[in-house]
């Protein structure tokens, strides 16, 4: 496996969660998150193993300790790709296609669960909870921090 280098989280954001890697969204942050925070790079106040990992996680059915396992070994993000596809649930290219699609769309403000918080964070952004999705919001959250 080819390895990587951990970004310093605490200088540069990791990589959008709409970027995809092998058709996936969320990976390559997780995989930004993961590195800064056990390949010697500077996490900040970025989480791993957090509610927007297991998304993609816990949707392949693939624990996040053994993505970490392939992380900390150096895997870069296409075999993090290579890893997705042969672990798990096996999952189709229209598949992850139609998931990721999917994911771009979610929207917190929906659920009234999360509804409050939600529009608490972003609203601070100067954004309206109704229409902007939630990798919209953590896209100009990290741009705010950075």
């Amino acid at each position: 496996m080819n390895t990587t280098t951990a970004k310093d989280l605490t200088k540069e954001a990791p990589a959008s969660p709409a970027n995809r890697v092998g058709g996936y969204v969320i990976l390559a942050r997780l995989a930004d998150k993961a590195r800064a925070e056990f390949l010697g790079g500077n996490i900040g106040e970025y989480h791993t193993d957090c509610p927007l990992d297991h998304a993609l996680l816990d949707w392949k059915g693939v624990p996040y300790d053994e993505v970490k396992k392939e992380i900390v070994g150096g895997a870069d993000n296409q075999a993090l790709v290579a890893y997705l596809d042969a672990h798990g649930q096996q999952k189709s290219r229209e598949e992850v296609e139609a998931f990721s699609s999917f994911m771009d769309t979610v929207n917190p403000y929906a659920d009234p669960e999360k509804k409050d918080w939600y529009a608490g964070e972003v609203s601070k952004l100067g954004l309206d909870p109704a229409t902007t999705p939630m990798f919209k919001w953590l896209e100009a959250d990290d741009k705010a921090s950075h």
